[in-house]
C-alpha cells in the first residue's frame, strides 16, 4: 500500500474543500484546520492555495489531455474513438470528481503561466474532439450536423457528469460507459 506525502494530502484535502465551498471560500487556515495542524505548518510542505489549485487542475487536465493524444493517434473509425473520449471523461469523472469541481469551476483563478499551460490544453483538447468530429462526417460515421454542436452537446454533458455523479451515488461504471456512449452517440430515438 503506498503511503502518501504530507504534500499529497495537503492536496487532497484541498480538493474536497474547494469542492464543497469553492476555491475562493477556503483559505489556508481552513485547510490546516480540517487537517487539524497549524496554518503555519502547511508552508512547510507548499508555497501558497495558487500552488494548491495549479496542482489540482494542471494534474487532471494533463490526464484528460494525455487520453486524447492516445485516442486521436489510435488507429480506429471516429465513432471508436468519440466511444473512447467519453468513456475517458467517464474515469476521470469516476477517479476524480471532486478535482472536476476545480477544473470547472476555479480554473480562472490560476495565475500567469499556469493559466496559459491549462487553456492551451483544454483548446488542444477541443481541437482535437473537432478532428475527430470531422473525420466522422467525412467518413459518413456522424450525421452532417453542426461540428460545434455536436463538440458542445457531448461535452457540456461530460464537463458536468462529475456533479450528477456525486449526487447519484456510485453507479457501475461498466454500465455508465456503456449507457452514456449509447445515448451522446445514438440519441433517445
Amino acid at each position: 500500500m503506498k503511503t502518501i506525502s504530507r504534500k499529497e494530502e495537503i492536496i487532497a484535502t484541498a480538493t474536497r474543500l474547494f469542492y464543497e465551498k469553492g476555491y475562493t471560500a477556503v483559505s489556508m487556515r481552513d485547510i490546516a484546520t480540517a487537517m487539524d495542524i497549524k496554518a503555519a505548518s502547511l508552508y512547510n510542505h507548499i508555497k501558497s492555495k495558487q500552488e494548491i489549485l495549479s496542482e489540482i487542475i494542471l494534474k487532471v487536465a494533463k490526464e484528460f489531455t494525455d487520453g486524447m493524444v492516445s485516442v486521436v493517434t489510435e488507429n480506429t473509425s471516429a465513432i471508436k474513438k468519440v466511444e473512447k473520449v467519453i468513456e475517458l471523461h467517464i474515469d476521470i469523472t469516476v477517479n476524480h470528481s471532486e478535482a472536476l469541481a476545480a477544473l470547472n469551476n476555479d480554473w480562472m483563478h490560476l495565475e500567469e503561466e499556469d493559466l496559459e499551460a491549462f487553456v492551451k490544453m483544454r483548446e488542444d483538447y477541443e481541437e482535437n474532439f473537432r478532428i475527430i468530429i470531422k473525420q466522422g462526417m467525412d467518413a459518413g460515421e456522424i450525421k452532417s450536423y453542426h461540428p460545434e454542436v455536436i463538440l458542445f452537446s457531448i461535452l457540456s454533458t461530460l464537463r458536468t457528469l462529475y456533479l450528477w455523479y456525486q449526487k447519484r451515488g456510485k453507479v457501475d461504471v461498466n454500465i455508465l460507459k456503456k449507457d452514456m456512449v449509447s445515448v451522446l452517440i445514438k440519441g433517445i430515438v
